[in-house]
Parts: C-alpha cells; sequence; structure tokens
C-alpha cells in the first residue's frame, strides 16, 4: 500500500466508475465528494458535502476538505486533513472519541435540520442509507 501524499480534484456530475488515486471527485450538483482512502487501502470515501458535513474549498487551484477525514469504518482507520491538495496525517481515534465525534455530529444535524431528522424522515432515511452503504 503506498500512501497518497497529494490531492488533486475534479467537478464532475456524478462520481465516475472508476476512482483514481489522488484524485478528489466534487459533484455540486449531488452535495457529495469521492475519493480513494490516502493510506493506500484502496477503499473509497464518500464525504457528504453540506453545512453539518464537510466542505470542500479551492484556494489558489489546490483542494482543502474540512473537517478531516476519519475511516472509522475502514479496517485502516486512517485519518488525515486534505490541506491545498496535501494530505496532513492526523492522530488516531479511541473507540470511545470515535462514539463522541457521530454523537456530536447526530446532534448538529438534529439541531440544523431539526425536524426534518426526525426517525422516518427522508433526511433520516438518506443518512442511514447513506452509513450502511459505506460501512459494509
Amino acid at each position: 500500500m503506498k500512501k497518497i501524499e497529494v490531492m488533486r480534484h475534479q467537478y464532475v456530475e456524478t462520481i465516475p466508475d472508476i476512482v483514481q488515486d489522488g484524485f478528489l471527485y466534487i459533484s455540486e450538483e449531488y452535495s457529495t465528494a469521492v475519493h480513494k482512502c490516502c493510506c493506500g487501502c484502496g477503499q473509497e470515501v464518500v464525504t457528504p458535502l453540506g453545512p453539518t458535513d464537510w466542505r470542500v474549498t479551492v484556494q489558489d487551484g489546490e483542494v482543502c476538505v474540512r473537517p478531516s477525514i476519519g475511516n472509522w469504518s475502514f479496517p485502516c482507520q486512517s485519518h488525515y486533513w486534505i490541506d491545498r491538495g496535501h494530505i496532513h496525517w492526523a492522530e488516531q481515534w479511541s473507540k470511545k472519541r470515535i462514539r463522541a465525534g457521530r454523537e456530536h455530529d447526530q446532534l448538529a444535524k438534529q439541531s440544523h435540520y431539526g425536524e426534518n431528522l426526525a426517525p422516518g424522515s427522508r433526511w433520516a432515511v438518506f443518512w442511514t442509507w447513506l452509513k450502511r452503504l459505506f460501512t459494509r
């Protein structure tokens, strides 16, 4: 496994069938970005974009993703930042910290979307589907 050190970006309408190493594919239409895990394990990382999820910006032609990407559902459990096209590795989180981070994310969604994230709502159903799709 070879770690990815530089990330280029490409705006796309839909995510391509073949995701290449070192590319962040950004679909503004579907508010999603996809790339292969930077540790080199080959897993596809999906980052939903939105007010309670990730943000992608381009500065001087280089891509930035905020907040950090923690692949806690992958065997590698890699954790990194994409900053101006460069990968910066972050510390590994404990299971307790991962659980707390997920709870924080859920509360942020409930606070932002209010009743729209109530069980059975379209957002809740979509979020559950998305999590299941990428935690297999």
